[in-house]
């Protein structure tokens, strides 16, 4: 028998002031699949996040969730006020409650077990996006949902998340709901591209995706081209700061 999906979103309808945001969307995130949700600004990818979130109610159609569901949510980048003592060990846990070890263990899963104490202004932005994720696996969930994961994170430290994302699809099984405008690396990583702009205008694996007409439409056939499925082999890897690091070496923790 078929495992149940972890996300069913069917036939979503939403608008505000009857101005419509989506139109018949439909997507399904299952264990250790990784779905990423693309499409240019404006294009409703935030407000479908807010609707399997429980945030927004849609008008039409029916979001599902398998029964006992435990959803990680990593937002886009914070930006914390320079006046708040905050350190990284106080903000993971605000609003999820743990010990200092499960903190310890969330952070060393994303290899960023050495910012512990140090104050949220003081690391930086990749550094930043990986306690982000690590407060995520806090909730041990079951589906995590992604919005734009790199933003503020260069190019190294771009590839080196999306590495570290599919390193825990494969390791914890997690299923992924990820939303990217960095298409040439999101497309290489992912099982299932849904490209977005209001109504899904083309679905399925990212080859595929890639080639079809209403993606080149909406990007432009240049564009699409730049955007197209970037693979990144290395036979080295960066730490947080850029350094190169052995392939064999482990730095996931």
């Amino acid at each position: 028998m078929a495992t149940e999906p972890l996300l069913t979103v069917e036939n979503v309808y939403f608008a505000i002031r009857g101005n419509p945001i989506l139109q018949a969307v439909s997507l399904q995130v299952s264990s250790s699949e990784i779905v990423a949700l693309i499409g240019p600004n404006g294009a409703g990818k935030s407000t479908l996040v807010r609707i399997v979130l429980g945030l927004l109610r849609p008008d039409h159609g029916q979001v599902r969730l398998r029964p006992g569901l435990r959803i990680g949510y990593m937002p886009q980048r914070l930006t914390v006020d320079d006046t708040l003592p905050l350190t990284v060990q106080r903000f993971v846990t605000l609003g999820t409650p743990a010990s200092r070890e499960r903190v310890r263990s969330a952070l060393a899963e994303v290899g960023a077990v050495h910012v512990l104490n140090t104050p949220m202004q003081a690391i930086s932005g990749g550094e930043t996006q990986r306690v982000l994720l690590a407060r995520a696996l806090l909730r041990k969930p079951d589906l995590l949902v992604l919005d734009e994961p790199i933003q503020g994170v260069d190019l190294t430290g771009q590839y080196e998340l999306y590495d570290l994302i599919s390193h825990l699809r494969r390791r914890q099984g997690y299923g992924i709901l990820m939303v990217s405008h960095e298409l040439h690396l999101v497309m290489a990583t992912t099982d299932h591209v849904l490209c977005l702009n209001r109504h899904v205008c083309c679905s399925g694996h990212p080859e595929h995706v890639a080639r079809d007409p209403a993606y080149l439409e909406l990007f432009g056939i240049d564009g699409a081209r730049r955007l197209a499925i970037y693979h990144h082999h290395h036979n080295h890897r960066h730490d947080l700061h850029g350094a190169v690091v052995a392939a064999k070496e482990e730095i996931h923790g």
